[in-house]
């Protein structure tokens, strides 16, 4: 029991979604069955999975929900990896057992209620899913006064959207901000961006998309009155500086800065962090400095800071890269920051020699991001100081006063002890890591406080954008008025012949109107019937005495039809009385507060026909098969006992045929949940053919046997069936989804080769073969592809099949054109293979496609096919590479199937000739490049691996020229390189010239095991290519995905 109520953690280990490779979980009312059916709850809640090897490993996730009936639970459908909960080792799952726990704070009543505005004044940002990211940054940047009015002075034109405009959204969000009452959505702004639906549930790194955005708009400030804002805000300069010891040499080069990166491991605050930073580094052995006109010196090397901005942000390193576990990790460290910055502390200490020392950089803290949760996901929320007194807490949607305890302390990270046990009680107390703590602080010059912080008013926006915002705040209140006085009113929705006119045909096929794109009239419950009409006559011009309403039914095929005329004598009855009749007599259920009517106009010389006892109203469309065209024809009323051929003149000169032409006659029955439309048949009376009011007949001229062969749709069934059945379909490229994609116009019937060709014969140019396009199905809940193409299919499947996703269907199908006829291309294994050279560089990349029986021996003879002929009788062989480690040698006989190119890496090389023959006394060592950081004692491997051939005699001064020669690397680099013998877990154990190898390796164990005691030898230098693209690592973490803006 929590605040109260009883709560339950549901977790599905294998996710609630098939084959999305993720464990579920969720909170859930644990009374949700006893509770009155219009029950509401809200809550804010952390679930954690608790990693019951390492806490600092637990992984914790928040949220707020209101629970209701409807949504009873509520949580994260990708909580976390199944990989990465069930690895073994990994320690989430311990003797069979994964332990959750959760947090849940039940907000009072009254916290339902909370105004924002009136409790600070400030209003807070509407989170999209995982936007909070976003909203604390936007707040953070909104309550730089500065920034904003640099921000309303953008020039946008009139005619320009938000959702298209980055500079028009913004002003608009910050404008709604800043006069608004009520939270702030952010989906003009993120569609400005040019992000889908998708990017509102995927949240990424606050840092990244400050940097992001900032750019942005620097770069769209260029040529105005605010260029330059941007820079003068954030920007400061370092000196990088390299200085001989002993010559007279000395290198300066000046930088840019707009945020500074600061270490948050093994710093205990902000100014230990900017010591770190301009930490003097020794530049001597074999890593000395080669200083132009002197060779290699010994030297010293640093940052200093040429000047700081007048706002200073800093982005706190709390996510690092853990090299020797393969993962990322969060810092929760206890790191303090004071709430005044002096950096110019110790005379200067910070500072370049040619800094100006007279600007005064006292800093006075300003913001506070703070991150919440672990390396999988988490909150973000913000503490701001806008007026430089009251602390403010900025949390989505809700804006709350804080004290600066909260502000500050609370948020420096490290562990919280556990309540003492209760008297009698022995239970011990524990030390728990806080996983809330600051993740970006900015800071703002004192002297500078009164510049950065000015007003701010209407007149800095420019007057369209005022009106605009203007004109959104009268609606957005005309509509809450409405919604607030609707148990007042009733809306009447009114058809007439020029709504069936305009429909018919367009988007309206079965029955005769769609009744909400029609007039709407809203009015108060209590109008008569009488007074009504006279609001009716002075909207249309109609007269009272011309117009005469019917009631709609719906009826028991779902058809509606009108029904039931308004007697007269009902004019003094209230609109709110009227009530539709249905199937079998009874009342609409639904919503009373809207009524549907059908006006009858009476034509201006004539008054209202009188309707008699036996007299029905029926109406007429139009079937042209020759232009596949339907249309509304008319309407009349006809006696019960007519047949047909009476009606036949009039429908000859309703319709405007030539007299004696033959006409088909149907009536419409129903549409779902398949048409139904039935001949009239000429022999029966109207009430023998149980027509009634309302009833529909479809006229058409009926086409000749011959004719009828040369028309697509010759009837009007057959035109209503492809009606029912069409569906239009968006085909977008899978390698570029956001180009404009091809709509097609489907049936729901066409098998899966249908389709095919249909697209194949749309594209431009067209594809000759239809098999070669293959399909992917766009995941309903992301607007994405999903990860697995879809398979040929082996029995029948139709377009609904296709368009299908987990319950829900979507209308958009990726496409891609391959090479090869999909069914041929599902009988091969597509393999992308990396080919080295002698030096172990990689020379040229190659696919290959191969049945899938086949063994490497196939692959790699498939492969000498397609390089040079200097290879011709050469041994080769394939490696299985991560992480810049070699992983396995394939045998020649191992199958092809079970391989996975897209988490390993394949590389095939020339088998030396050092190593086609290896003696017991020799062994092929694992050779790979390493640097090592000294800081988090783990070694971080790159570049590309290869194996060397030493013997049991070989001593690593006998070794060295050969690396050095299969590298290619010179004399004075080579020079620098240091050797080590290395294991997993272990520190480089570092060799000297006279060390015998064999002596530091025992055989077998420089090849790769999943043991702890896989060695190798490690050639430890400075990486080269330190930002190159890693191809083979897709361990990408949660947050490495990159931040794109697209505008």
């Amino acid at each position: 029991m929590i605040g109260g109520y009883p709560w339950r953690i549901l977790v599905y280990p294998r996710g609630n979604r098939p084959g999305a490779g993720v464990l579920s979980a969720y909170l859930d009312c644990g009374d949700s069955q006893t509770q009155p059916i219009n029950w509401t709850r809200r809550a804010s809640f952390k679930l954690s999975m608790v990693n019951q090897r390492d806490h600092t490993k637990t992984i914790c996730k928040e949220a707020a929900h209101q629970f209701s009936a409807q949504a009873n639970d509520w949580g994260f459908t990708a909580f976390a990896s199944q990989q990465d909960i069930f690895a073994p080792n990994a320690g989430f799952l311990m003797n069979d057992t994964l332990r959750m726990n959760v947090v849940v704070r039940v907000e009072r009543p009254e916290d339902l209620y909370y105004d924002s505005k009136k409790s600070t004044g400030y209003v807070g940002l509407k989170n999209q899913g995982a936007t909070c990211y976003m909203n604390s940054l936007l707040q953070t940047l909104y309550n730089i006064n500065y920034f904003r009015q640099a921000v309303y002075h953008m020039p946008t034109q009139e005619e320009e959207m938000p959702s298209t405009s980055i500079p028009l959204a913004l002003q608009s969000t910050f404008y709604k901000l800043q006069f608004g009452d009520t939270s702030v959505s952010t989906k003009d702004l993120t569609k400005s961006f040019g992000w889908d639906t998708m990017e509102g549930f995927m949240q990424h790194d606050v840092q990244e998309l400050n940097r992001v955005l900032c750019d942005n708009l620097e770069e769209k400030m260029k040529n105005t009155k605010v260029q330059g804002a941007i820079s003068h805000l954030f920007e400061g300069h370092t000196v990088n500086f390299v200085e001989c010891i002993n010559v007279d040499y000395k290198s300066n080069r000046k930088e840019s800065y707009m945020d500074l990166q600061l270490d948050v491991k093994g710093c205990k605050n902000v100014y230990d962090s900017f010591v770190k930073y301009t930490e003097v580094e020794m530049l001597d052995g074999q890593n000395q400095y080669k200083a132009e006109g002197h060779g290699l010196q010994d030297a010293r090397k640093g940052v200093l800071f040429d000047d700081f901005p007048p706002v200073l942000q800093l982005q706190l390193k709390r996510f690092e890269y853990d090299f020797q576990r393969d993962m990322m990790v969060k810092i929760n460290d206890r790191y303090e920051f004071p709430d005044e910055l002096d950096l110019d502390v110790d005379d200067g200490k910070f500072l370049a020699p040619g800094a100006d020392r007279s600007v005064r950089n006292l800093y006075k803290l300003h913001s506070v991001l703070v991150h919440s949760g672990g390396v999988h996901g988490g909150h973000y929320y913000a503490y701001i100081r806008p007026a430089s007194k009251q602390w403010l807490k900025f949390d989505d949607e809700k804006v709350y006063k804080e004290p600066s305890k909260r502000a500050l302390d609370e948020q420096f990270g490290g562990e919280d002890e556990t309540p003492p046990p209760a008297p009698g009680f022995t239970s011990p107390t524990l030390k728990l890591t806080k996983y809330s703590n600051a993740y970006m602080l900015v800071y703002v010059r004192e002297s500078s406080w009164k510049d950065i912080m000015l007003d701010v008013s209407q007149n800095d926006i420019a007057e369209h954008v005022r009106s605009r915002l203007k004109a959104e705040a009268e609606e957005k209140e005309r509509r809450r008025k409405e919604k607030m006085e609707a148990h007042l009113y009733t809306i009447i929705k009114v058809a007439r012949d020029e709504d069936f006119k305009h429909q018919i045909g367009t988007h309206q096929f079965f029955d005769l109107v769609d009744n909400d794109k029609v007039e709407s009239f809203r009015v108060k419950k209590q109008t008569t019937l009488a007074e009504f009409k006279q609001m009716v006559a002075e909207k249309w011009g109609i007269s009272v005495e011309q117009q005469r309403f019917w009631m709609w039914a719906t009826r028991q095929n779902r058809s509606v039809r009108p029904s039931t005329p308004l007697a007269p004598n009902s004019d003094e009855n209230r609109v709110c009385d009227i009530r539709e009749p249905a199937a079998g007599g009874f009342g609409r259920q639904g919503n009373q507060s809207e009524v549907r009517l059908y006006l009858e106009e009476a034509p201006q010389a004539k008054g209202l026909h009188t309707i008699e006892r036996d007299e029905l109203l029926l109406f007429f469309k139009l079937y042209d098969p020759h232009t596949q065209k339907l249309s509304f024809l008319g309407k009349c009323f006809a006696k019960k006992n007519n047949r047909l051929p009476d009606l036949m003149p009039f429908l000859t000169k309703l319709a405007k045929f030539p007299e004696g032409i033959p006409l088909e006659v149907t009536e419409e029955v129903k549409f779902e949940p398949k048409v139904m439309m039935e001949k009239v048949d000429q022999r029966q009376t109207f009430h023998q053919a149980q027509l009634e009011h309302g009833d529909i007949l479809v006229v058409q001229a009926l086409p000749s046997a011959e004719e009828a062969k040369t028309l697509k749709y010759p009837l009007a069934r057959d035109y209503l069936n492809y009606v029912k059945w069409r569906i239009t379909v968006h085909f977008k490229k899978l390698d570029n989804p956001k180009e404009e994609a091809l709509s097609l116009e489907l049936s729901s019937k066409d098998t899966y080769e249908e389709v095919s060709r249909q697209l194949a014969a749309a594209l431009r140019p067209p594809l000759d073969d239809p098999l070669k396009l293959r399909f992917t199905q766009q995941n309903n809940y992301t607007q994405q592809p999903k990860p697995q193409a879809m398979r040929f299919p082996t029995q029948e499947q139709d377009l609904p099949d296709m368009l299908h996703h987990f319950g829900q269907t979507t209308d958009t199908l990726f496409y891609e054109v391959l090479d090869l006829p999909l069914p041929q291309l599902e009988r091969l294994k597509t393999l992308k293979i990396a080919f080295h050279g002698d030096k172990a560089e990689e020379v040229g990349q190659h696919q290959l496609r191969l049945p899938k029986d086949s063994c490497i021996g196939h692959v790699l003879e498939e492969l000498r096919k397609l390089l040079p002929a200097d290879y011709g009788s050469t041994p080769l062989r394939l490696l299985q590479i991560y992480w810049s480690k070699i992983y396995k040698v394939f045998d020649e006989k191992d199958d092809i199937e079970g391989i996975n190119d897209q988490y390993w890496h394949l590389r095939a090389e020339a088998v030396p000739e050092d190593q086609l023959s290896v003696s017991e006394q020799d062994q092929l060592m694992h050779v790979y490049h390493f640097t090592c950081d000294q800081q988090l004692h783990v070694n971080n491997n790159f570049g590309d691996p290869f194996l060397l051939r030493v013997s049991d005699t070989d001593t690593l001064a006998d070794i060295r020229p050969r690396i050095q020669q299969k590298l290619g690397i010179a004399d004075e680099e080579f020079a620098k390189w240091k050797f080590a013998a290395i294991g997993s877990l272990r520190p480089p154990d570092y060799l000297n010239d006279d060390d015998s190898i064999a002596s530091k390796f025992v055989k077998g164990t420089n090849t790769y095991s999943s043991g702890q005691d896989s060695m190798y030898l490690g050639l430890e230098h400075t990486d080269a290519h330190p930002h190159r693209h890693r191809h083979h690592n897709n361990r990408l973490s949660h947050y490495e995905r990159p931040v794109k803006i697209y505008n």
